[in-house]
């Protein structure tokens, strides 16, 4: 067993945590509102994707007009330049006062706090990771008063506490990729010596999707 999730697919990581927070951590129904930061890089763009296939409306989060255009062929209903946009205001008005009922939040620092601004009656704060650079410190009194969820996601551990749900992950990954419900956006190809440069690019967050790193000589898309 150990060894068949050793070997697992991992081609396209950034759908797992996007599933695990959909159907396990979320309880994510057809008819809410997803809102997902980062929306045009690789986990948000998984996540954009996997909020669609479950018939949830989604509102995506993005920094500047290239992502903007990602995230808008992704199939955001709405998206939202955190740069321009008054996110939290964004939010209310598009879901009618309610706010969202479901955030995927891979980046943390401003953006979870405008989260909780906008986050629904019995929402659900999913928080997998901090690429903003910035942990945030929750008020737990605001969750209760605004009665909230902050939900946790480090959907590796779950290949050490609960491999089953992996091979669940897989099953219904591969069955909406068939459907043509999900494809990864990969926003460019490099060659092994360009790996350095590709990192750093990420962490600039001058990606879209996920670079790929490969054999060659030249970066193509």
């Amino acid at each position: 067993a150990a060894r068949h999730h050793a070997q697992a697919p991992a081609r396209h990581p950034g759908t797992h945590p996007g599933w695990f927070a959909r159907p396990r951590r979320a309880r994510l129904q057809a008819g809410e509102t997803l809102l997902v930061h980062a929306a045009a890089g690789g986990v948000g763009s998984a996540a954009v994707q996997l909020g669609r296939a479950a018939g949830a409306r989604v509102i995506g989060v993005v920094g500047g007009p290239e992502k903007a255009r990602t995230a808008r062929e992704l199939g955001c209903d709405l998206v939202l330049d955190r740069h321009t946009d008054d996110l939290v205001a964004a939010v209310k008005e598009a879901t009618g006062g309610r706010g969202a009922d479901v955030v995927y939040d891979p980046v943390g620092g401003d953006a979870y706090t405008k989260s909780t601004k906008c986050i629904a009656f019995e929402g659900r704060i999913v928080v997998v990771g901090f690429a903003g650079g910035t942990v945030p410190t929750p008020g737990l009194n605001h969750a209760l008063v605004k009665n909230y969820t902050i939900l946790g996601l480090h959907w590796g551990l779950y290949n050490a506490k609960d491999p089953a749900a992996v091979d669940a992950c897989h099953k219904e990954l591969t069955a909406l990729a068939a459907q043509g419900a999900i494809k990864p956006l990969i926003g460019g190809r490099v060659p092994l010596a360009g790996a350095a440069d590709a990192v750093q690019r990420v962490a600039d967050g001058d990606s879209v999707g996920r670079l790929v790193v490969v054999p060659g000589t030249e970066e193509t898309r």
